[in-house]
């Protein structure tokens, strides 16, 4: 069996290969560093899930690391616990798959939670789409309320130029009336030497950016309204975010 740490070391490594591959940058990670009056504050990273991998957020899980101690509780799709082995994975990087205990324990002891809310319907999309947010639900926004989270926004130029999308998972699954959250299975992307997943990603260069923390105290978790309120003000300031990072990035180019 494959011990926790070599699990976390083979994770950084793989990551900060594709750091170095993608020349990432990222902006406003002082937005994830700082304390209340209580000392850690945990928050609710909601980020834009560019492309299959959301190759940006993966790194940032690792600088997090380097800089905090842990991994950010990342969600990831529950289906990952059919694959042989990744119950040790998720439990070696502290990943989550719904809102449980193990948020709870995480909120208390002042550590990060990570989700992508578009998921596999943002990430999974043809080229005509790039760059906007497309996130279905608000389920992450109640969990943030609930636990009292301020919500960062974080976007990535770059992210969806990885792979040329060339079909619209989350539209093929509606069309024949499934769940969204299998959006991934019938989607493909060009990439350099081929088709996804048989080929590595365009060598796109990434520039990240963290917003500032959305506190969620004035929102009422009953007030149906007001999760939407707050879900409308996240996801047009992820969008801004990426109308940013895409200027920041040309500037670089």
């Amino acid at each position: 069996m494959i011990s926790h740490t070599a699990i976390q070391k083979a994770w950084i490594t793989i990551w900060e290969l594709a750091a170095v591959y993608h020349r990432y940058e990222v902006e406003g990670m002082e937005n994830l560093l700082g304390e209340d009056e209580h000392g850690k504050q945990a928050v609710l990273i909601a980020g834009y899930h560019g492309r299959a991998l959301a190759v940006d957020l993966c790194i940032l899980s690792v600088r997090l690391k380097q800089r905090l101690g842990y991994f950010p509780h990342c969600f990831v799709h529950r289906s990952l616990k059919l694959l042989p082995g990744a119950t040790q994975a998720i439990d070696a990087l502290g990943f989550v798959t719904h809102d449980d205990e193990a948020i709870s324990r995480a909120v208390e002891n002042g550590e990060h939670i990570l989700l992508p809310p578009g998921g596999a319907s943002e990430g999974m999309r043809t080229y005509h789409d790039n760059y906007q947010v497309r996130w279905p639900s608000y389920g992450y926004a109640k969990l943030a309320v609930r636990h009292g989270l301020p919500i960062v926004p974080v976007a990535c130029a770059g992210a969806d130029d990885t792979y040329i999308g060339l079909l619209d998972g989350d539209k093929i699954v509606r069309r024949l009336g499934l769940s969204r959250k299998w959006a991934w299975a019938p989607w493909t992307g060009l990439g350099p030497l081929g088709l996804y997943p048989f080929s590595p990603p365009f060598p796109a260069r990434l520039y990240q950016v963290i917003g500032k923390p959305i506190s969620t105290h004035d929102y009422d978790i009953e007030n149906e309204d007001d999760i939407k309120k707050l879900h409308k003000l996240v996801k047009e300031t992820v969008q801004d975010l990426l109308k940013h990072a895409q200027a920041q990035k040309e500037k670089r180019s």
